[in-house]
């Protein structure tokens, strides 16, 4: 692959999910070499799946971000773009490197081309060392006693515990270098061509987010400083801005690592365990996504591969732009749209409609959010639209049909999630906000709303679309 190393060459950290300095295995690593530092990010342009539009967006800034804080340590961030191991080919030969340091990734294509790199690498005579950046425990760390890996979260997460408490007691999160010894070449951050043309995310994302490692640890700070006490409560109310900790855009980017997250939350005098387990569910997330690595592709479970999904562009369309007729779900794919982010309640409420009230296939969203979500993740996206599905590992049963309005009326009973996202029902009494159908016309007048035409009509009625699920359901269950 390349010429031989030079043995007093320069260290490569190769940055990939794990924009930060604190808790980086690879760049810690590196550092105690003594060698100068190539710190370096690859735009890759030869992965299977390309980033989504927000998860660029955020990319950008996150590097912006990174690159500000490696300059305050006395170095600079290389950047490159095009397939990593040609990229990596030209700076080991341009600068002599003997070493190159990098904090692994699961997904199958990543893993792939990382195990050629270093095959190739190690060939030439290179020193290549990968470590755990990302995760609490790998993926094959937490077994059954049969052996294999748990398929139910509760018993799994229970294991793990037992691993991660011990674990970081003895090896707790790595402070951030004091100093970076500089080798460096580079390109500007907008060469990489992250940022839209076409639309105001960047604009958006600026006024309610902090991209980059100072910006993650903000917004740590100020969930455990109160928000956290009211987590298990306040986590359901959409329109409670500080009831869910918004860490998922910054854990996606690598700007703080959960071995963070987990030892800031047990330091505390909170009780963190119902938080905690929504980390453990991204854990659990890439132990799927480890052992089946079609997740995004394949149903986990091979029952459904016989369900016939309706194929319907205009309802699809309907969903992805927030007019299906029924506010709480536009609301939530609204707010995805207009700020990368959604509500986790509403995550659940907006999924279940479409694969289940409009019987299109979860594959469907599962693209869609991975194009508009600001921390698109490639196991926990792919693992929590098959649990919606029903057809992924603890699942949800299919048959779990969330009502769109009851969850409305339940929580978001003052409609002020709505009111925010469909701002053309902001004048409807709180009774009908969730509901505007069942509104009397001299309301709907009074309120400036008319359906069909300023409000769309909802897509399908609730209880025939239950009971047309789960018809179609059954049969699917019963050609197995």
């Amino acid at each position: 692959m390349t010429q031989e190393k030079n043995s007093d060459g320069p260290a490569i950290v190769w940055f990939r999910r794990d924009l930060r300095l604190a808790d980086n295995p690879a760049l810690n690593a590196a550092v105690k070499t003594g060698r100068p530092l190539i710190l370096l990010y690859i735009f890759e342009t030869d992965a299977d799946r390309s980033l989504g539009s927000a998860k660029k967006v955020w990319l950008h800034h996150s590097l912006v971000s990174l690159s500000q804080s490696i300059e305050t340590k006395g170095a600079k961030l290389l950047l490159r773009k095009g397939p990593a191991e040609v990229v990596l080919d030209e700076i080991i030969d341009q600068s002599g490197a003997a070493s190159l340091y990098w904090n692994r990734r699961y997904e199958a294509d990543g893993i792939e081309r990382d195990s050629n790199i270093k095959a190739s690498l190690k060939e030439a005579g290179l020193e290549v060392e990968t470590f755990n950046g990302s995760l609490l425990t790998e993926p094959w760390d937490v077994e059954t006693q049969a052996g294999g890996y748990y398929k139910v979260f509760t018993p799994y997460w229970r294991a793990a515990c037992q691993i991660i408490g011990p674990r970081l007691a003895s090896n707790p999160p790595l402070a951030p270098p004091k100093s970076l010894r500089p080798f460096n070449k580079n390109m500007a951050i907008d060469d990489l061509g992250l940022l839209p043309k076409d639309l105001d995310w960047d604009e958006k994302i600026l006024e309610d987010w902090t991209p980059g490692e100072n910006g993650a640890m903000d917004r740590l700070k100020s969930f455990l400083a109160g928000p956290i006490k009211d987590y298990a409560d306040g986590r359901n109310i959409p329109s409670n801005e500080t009831g869910t900790s918004r860490l998922s855009p910054h854990l996606a980017a690598g700007e703080i690592s959960p071995r963070q997250i987990w030892q800031a939350a047990r330091d505390g005098k909170h009780t963190a365990d119902k938080f905690l387990s929504e980390i453990g569910w991204r854990e659990f997330s890439y132990v799927l996504l480890y052992h089946n690595p079609e997740l995004a592709e394949k149903n986990y479970k091979p029952d459904f591969d016989n369900f016939d999904w309706r194929t319907d562009k205009k309802s699809l369309e309907a969903w992805t732009q927030g007019q299906t007729g029924y506010p709480f779900v536009d609301a939530g794919m609204r707010e995805l749209w207009q700020t990368g982010w959604m509500h986790n309640r509403v995550r659940m409420v907006v999924a279940s409609f479409l694969i289940k009230h409009l019987l299109i296939d979860w594959r469907e969203g599962e693209d869609w959010f991975w194009d508009t979500l600001l921390e698109a993740d490639p196991a926990a996206n792919s693992a929590s639209w098959q649990w919606v599905a029903g057809s992924g590992a603890d699942a949800a049963p299919y048959f779990r049909i969330f009502n769109p309005f009851g969850q409305g009326e339940k929580f978001d009973a003052d409609g002020e999630y709505v009111r925010k996202y469909v701002p053309e029902l902001k004048d409807l009494p709180d009774k009908y906000i969730q509901t505007p159908w069942a509104a009397p016309k001299e309301i709907l007048s009074k309120a400036g709303v008319k359906l069909g035409k300023t409000y769309p009509e909802p897509l399908v009625e609730h209880k025939m679309a239950r009971e047309r699920a789960l018809s179609r359901y059954k049969e699917s269950r019963s050609e197995n």
